[in-house]
């Protein structure tokens, strides 16, 4: 069989950010803790753990010291939290979540309707909502949802850093027709894109599509989905024992891609699995 992996597969430049400050941060201190944790990747938590970082999910859970904030970024209340118990902070949000995060904030200070494309109940998206908690609010996560915004004078959109920007265009062809003004800020990673059109481009290709990263991944969720409507021979796996070697029957090309969050070492765990099931 033929292997086809995607350029982009495997960690962004946010997730690869957030998860070296998180080892160093556990090499530097005697027990540290992560709110929430740090990537959507389970393996990859574990590994953190091994090396003594605590997952906790509230900030009066956490112990006295220090506390990595995880890449998705935490509420401004949570925040607000933190600092008032003057904790030692290791933000490892990504900085592209974090400017979402500040143009939210912007849009509502000055008296714009916030629309925000995403998955109401992700973590980043919270975080998101909590930062334009001064005006109205309107999460959508997909185009039909936006058709129920009410008509406002001004209207500010903005995005999930992992939705697709076919989406967000959508949404704001609707918001246009919504308001007398609409102001955009495209606040979806580069990486996101370009990762979504080489699984376009892998899936076209292939006879069979395996998509690695954490079921509980948005991107890597939505990347399954792109490539599932393209060849309906796609499996969204997390390790290489779910596996099954009956997928592989009739198969010449395997088209390999995987999420944001995915380490290298679980794609290539994969692709040696893959091979061994071709030999």
């Amino acid at each position: 069989m033929t292997i086809l992996l995607a350029r982009s597969a495997g960690f962004c430049f946010g997730v690869k950010r957030a998860t070296r400050m998180a080892f160093e941060a556990a090499d530097s201190h005697d027990g540290i803790c992560s709110l929430g944790p740090i990537i959507h990747s389970p393996q990859l938590v574990e590994k953190l753990e091994e090396k003594g970082v605590v997952v906790v999910h509230a900030v009066k859970d956490i112990p006295e010291g220090a506390v990595i904030i995880r890449s998705h970024g935490v509420t401004s209340g949570e925040l607000k939290e933190i600092n008032a118990r003057d904790l030692e902070v290791v933000d490892a949000t990504c900085p592209f979540v974090k400017s979402a995060q500040d143009y939210a904030a912007l849009l509502s200070r000055e008296g714009y309707g916030v629309v925000l494309v995403g998955e109401r109940e992700h973590p980043e998206v919270q975080g998101i909502l909590s930062y334009a908690a001064s005006g109205d609010v309107f999460v959508v996560a997909a185009p039909d949802e936006a058709e129920a915004i009410p008509r406002r004078k001004r209207l500010g959109l903005i995005a999930q850093t992992t939705q697709s920007f076919e989406t967000l265009r959508q949404v704001a062809d609707i918001c246009l027709k919504k308001c007398q003004e609409l102001r955009i800020f495209n606040t979806i990673c580069d990486a996101t894109s370009v990762r979504q059109e080489e699984a376009r481009e892998i899936a076209r290709k292939s006879d069979l599509v395996l998509v690695i990263g954490g079921f509980n991944s948005a991107n890597t969720t939505r990347l399954a989905q792109i490539c599932t409507e393209i060849q309906p021979r796609t499996h969204h796996i997390e390790t290489a024992e779910q596996l099954r070697a009956e997928w592989f029957q009739g198969v010449v090309t395997v088209g390999i891609t995987a999420g944001a969050s995915t380490p290298r070492w679980l794609i290539d765990e994969v692709i040696h699995r893959v091979r061994n099931i071709s030999n």
